[in-house]
């Protein structure tokens, strides 16, 4: 995620040249100073790399700190950064709880400082027109949601016991990674989750230690060890506009590949998006007779007029894909920065959030429903 971040900095110009701010990659903080590591830093022009971040931190070139080290550091480098006057991207989760999160909040708004967070799916042009189809009214008042965010990425039983797996060094597991997203975009379309019941569960409970410095996705090779967060979720949501989701999540499910999605059904039609088909929106209303039985759905392909697409496409239909929704968040930091007002998400959108993750945890320890 480093390197997208710095891929999308150096690529905001190309997209955006009269972007008020023109980012430079001045430093790169990574304690592994490896083959792997010099071969990014060389490839992506950075100037300076420090094997700490407190001295990227620290310097006095710096203006914005992009945080996309492992879950444990976030709160760390996010509230010193932001104590030291710089601004933040942060990736999410931005802290491992509620209460990490919110003190990266307060951080920001004693220093001042913008702060965007990683909620890259809320920039996809056929989100940010299912988001308009629903603030108009078209699909009427919305009924019920469905949001699933599946992934194999775990999937595999021998796959290491890294820090993902970890509480101390994750926090939770799915719920962070995937559950956070689902929640904001949920949150981004429709309306904001007031009250909750959840179950979750950890279908593989024992992995084997992972090799020093191995990538998450290599194969464990020392003693079993426990997972000690969870691979999946389901959830039954209650909206703040009286309307009732579905959420869904895993990260261990076999033939699902980045499976992200949301529907939603309304008075007078619905609507579908699946990141798999990132540019298409699924769209269905009342035919022109006016009935309700029936009703066909149409494939609306995103055009330059929907979010940022003409940015990067001239016509219906030519893709963007997942780095170029990262160039927008970059736009929209930068536009944060030079205007001090924020625009995309933020960490008060990270604090939302984890509100979610945090009443999903104790709806499930507790086995009852959970008001935010």
């Amino acid at each position: 995620m480093g390197q997208v971040h710095a891929r999308a900095m150096t690529r905001l110009l190309h997209h955006y040249p009269d972007a008020p701010l023109r980012p430079r990659l001045v430093a790169v903080a990574e304690p592994v100073d490896d083959e792997r590591t010099r071969r990014a830093v060389d490839a992506l022009g950075f100037e300076h790399v420090h094997t700490d971040w407190q001295s990227l931190v620290e310097r006095d070139d710096v203006d914005v700190v992009c945080v996309t080290g492992p879950n444990f550091i976030h709160r760390d480098v996010a509230v010193a950064a932001a104590q030291a006057g710089k601004h933040l991207w942060v990736e999410k989760p931005a802290g491992r709880d509620a209460f990490e999160t919110a003190e990266i909040v307060a951080a920001v708004e004693a220093a001042g400082v913008q702060a965007a967070a990683g909620f890259n799916y809320r920039n996809v042009p056929a989100v940010e027109l299912a988001k308009e189809l629903v603030a108009s009214g078209r699909i009427g008042r919305v009924e019920h949601s469905t949001v699933r965010f599946l992934a194999d990425y775990s999937a595999d039983p021998d796959a290491a016991l890294s820090w993902r797996f970890r509480t101390a060094t994750s926090g939770t597991g799915v719920l962070g990674d995937l559950v956070s997203h689902a929640a904001d975009l949920l949150r981004h379309v429709v309306a904001d989750v007031e009250e909750l019941v959840v179950d979750r569960a950890t279908f593989i409970a024992q992995r084997r230690e992972a090799v020093a410095g191995a990538m998450h996705y290599e194969k464990g090779a020392g003693e079993l060890g426990d997972v000690e967060n969870e691979d999946y979720v389901s959830a039954l949501l209650r909206l703040a506009d009286g309307s009732r989701a579905v959420l869904e999540s895993s990260r261990v499910a076999v033939g699902e590949q980045n499976r992200y999605g949301l529907e939603v059904h309304g008075t007078e039609g619905s609507l579908s998006w699946d990141f798999r088909r990132m540019n298409e929106l699924q769209v269905s209303t009342r035919g022109a007779d006016g009935a309700y039985l029936n009703a066909f759905s149409t494939t609306r392909y995103a055009t330059p007029g929907d979010g940022e697409l003409g940015v990067f496409q001239p016509g219906a239909n030519n893709p963007m894909g997942f780095d170029d929704l990262k160039v927008v968040e970059a736009r929209r930091l930068v536009e944060s920065i030079a205007t001090g007002k924020p625009v995309g998400a933020t960490v008060h959108d990270a604090l939302s959030a984890a509100r979610v993750v945090d009443a999903m945890i104790t709806s499930s320890d507790e086995k009852k429903w959970v008001r935010l």
